[in-house]
């Protein structure tokens, strides 16, 4: 089945958990690029703030107070987009919340609420979604997250809550092709991201949580998600070693536990202690802090701006083209001097051992 998607600057667009983090940072791009944004989020105030800010800038955007764990809430938004703009060309459930401790020591009504949110609100979205745009057809982006292919320490529930995300998602695409339902089902797949996450997750350690190394700004995600948007994908991951944790727990699943529990129960944690920090928990009520689509990662890792592994995923033939450029440029380099100095077999063996460690690398 062809699906074909609009040009962004064409399209409404429906973003959940857009107040911060991944979802403001891909609000910001969409508006940008001249979609019509409708933003949902529980803190109503801070998304008034960013649909003000938006709409001097010349964007359309309508904001929406939401809890996604409340279905008659998201049906809701899903009703103001009709109401505003008569359609839903995207609609990206990029709400989220995470809980950091010890499996035994978070309490079950966080694990409930945990789920509510990060699943439930997923399923609500996709519901309310495919209402709008059985006939029409459209865009799904579900946010999920590396954990939705291997588990980590410390985050049990939240990596529960993304394989389940994984797998509803993957169901759901398979049924809509079946029924030739002209709706595209994505999941994106992030490494770990600079947002405020960390700072919004409720915590039982003893100090701050942090994310392992590397860490990749919001805005990469933000670009994965909008190309999802025009051009429809099964999955993406977004950062290398996002793609290097899936190929572990493919290959080297025990070993990988091995590594994992020897690594991540230290570096999950950061040197600040909870009471230098403060902590703004949004598992249970809207965050104090919000607005914000970048977290503190920064002043911890060296934060990158950019994915070559998720733009060989999203772009393949330019990607490819740049590569086999680069490649033959650096192999005629390599030939000229060596021909210089030794014409025939020098030449030839340093130019292909060149272009082989360019498409290696």
């Amino acid at each position: 089945m062809s699906i074909k998607l609009k040009p962004l600057k064409e399209q409404v667009v429906v973003i959940t958990g857009a107040s911060s983090g991944i979802g403001l940072a891909t609000a910001r791009e969409a508006a940008k690029r001249g979609a019509k944004l409708v933003l949902a989020s529980r803190n109503k105030s801070v998304l008034d703030r960013i649909c003000g800010e938006l709409t001097t800038a010349g964007a359309i955007a309508v904001a929406v107070e939401c809890d996604v764990a409340d279905p008659q809430a998201v049906q809701q938004v899903a009703d103001r987009a009709l109401r505003e703009f008569g359609r839903i060309d995207s609609w990206i459930n990029s709400a989220g919340v995470s809980v950091y401790g010890k499996s035994w020591e978070v309490p079950l009504e966080e694990k409930r609420r945990l789920f509510e949110t990060n699943f439930w609100g997923v399923v609500y979205g996709c519901r309310s979604a495919l209402k709008a745009m059985r006939e029409s057809g459209g865009a799904i982006i579900n946010i999920g997250s590396v954990l939705s292919e291997r588990a980590i320490p410390l985050q049990g529930m939240y990596g529960a809550s993304k394989h389940a995300v994984k797998a509803y998602t993957d169901s759901l695409r398979m049924e809509l092709e079946a029924e030739s339902i002209p709706v595209s089902v994505t999941l994106i797949k992030p490494a770990a991201i600079n947002t405020p996450y960390t700072e919004h997750a409720v915590n039982h350690m003893q100090h701050h949580p942090a994310h392992t190394a590397p860490v990749y700004e919001p805005e990469v995600v933000a670009n994965a998600i909008l190309e999802c948007c025009v051009h429809a994908k099964r999955d993406v991951f977004v950062g290398g070693s996002a793609k290097m944790f899936q190929l572990m727990e493919t290959f080297m699943p025990r070993l990988t536990d091995l590594i994992m529990e020897r690594m991540m129960m230290e570096d999950k944690q950061s040197n600040a202690r909870l009471d230098e920090v403060g902590q703004h928990p949004g598992l249970f009520r809207t965050p104090r802090k919000g607005g914000e689509a970048h977290g503190v990662q920064s002043e911890l890792h060296r934060v990158k701006k950019s994915s070559v592994a998720t733009s060989a995923v999203l772009h393949p033939i330019a990607t490819g083209l740049i590569v086999t450029g680069l490649g033959l440029a650096a192999a005629a380099g390599i030939g000229y001097f060596g021909t210089s100095k030794s014409p025939g077999r020098l030449g030839r063996k340093s130019g292909k051992t060149s272009y082989d460690d360019v498409v290696r690398h």
